[in-house]
């Protein structure tokens, strides 16, 4: 299992993922999740991937193979977001009917999520959702995040928390929390951690850090909002229908 969280707002993007892969409980392994597509000073793309590992690493590598082969269709050339996660579905697509069939008669099911985020010069950032028959949808200022992998843990705070008029800091901090409350209540979402802040019209990577466990802010957030949540719950009063 895996979890992964994108926010798109007026500042920018926030990009976070873990790296736990599950098969079982003898088979839990590392792999980053998080795919960076740049050209510098033209474009910032950036993939979050989640489900069947093969099936991810196939679409996340065939997608870098186009943009550095200068095809001509490829992240690289897209004239705009939309374009460009056309491509992505298509790219999953291509996966799909090459592996499908195959993975069907060993009992394996054909299930990828993707979230596709980024900015081409000329266009406000955008961010979507990419489902496993290459269709996708668009966060909207009324849904302006996205999650894929093990998300109803992280919700409530995203729900809260996220809007328009955060920073990129503050939206940053919001994900790590929600990050924080999936992985206390499931095992199989794990450290280390790929967060990107992307900000808007800086058409490069200028944020991107790997938090693991030995990271003093994450445990300082964990510990401090564990505490103050306990404060909070202490602080309410007890229910007074019995008076």
């Amino acid at each position: 299992m895996t979890y992964c969280v994108a926010v798109r707002n007026d500042a920018g993007l926030v990009f976070l993922s873990d790296s736990r892969t599950n098969a079982g409980v003898d088979q839990i392994n590392t792999f980053r999740k998080m795919h960076v597509y740049e050209v510098p000073g033209e474009r910032v793309m950036v993939l979050l991937t989640a489900g069947n590992l093969s099936v991810s690493q196939s679409v996340a590598s065939g997608l870098r193979v186009q943009m550095e082969n200068h095809g001509e269709k490829s992240l690289a050339s897209a004239p705009n977001m939309f374009s460009a996660a056309k491509l992505v579905g298509d790219a999953v697509r291509k996966v799909h009917a090459r592996d499908a069939e195959s993975l069907k008669a060993f009992g394996i099911e054909f299930n990828v999520s993707l979230i596709f985020g980024g900015q081409v010069k000329g266009e406000e950032p955008r961010l979507f959702n990419i489902y496993s028959a290459g269709n996708f949808i668009e966060a909207t200022p009324e849904t302006p995040y996205f999650q894929i992998g093990e998300s109803k843990y992280g919700k409530p705070i995203l729900d809260r928390v996220v809007g328009g008029q955060l920073s990129l800091d503050e939206v940053a901090k919001c994900c790590l929390i929600s990050m924080d409350s999936t992985m206390k209540s499931n095992l199989s979402v794990g450290l280390p951690l790929d967060l990107l802040c992307y900000e808007r019209d800086a058409l490069k990577v200028q944020r991107r850090t790997l938090i693991d466990s030995k990271d003093p802010y994450f445990a300082s957030l964990r510990e401090r909002w564990g505490e103050q949540l306990r404060k909070v719950f202490n602080e309410l009063p007890a229910p007074g229908y019995w008076k």
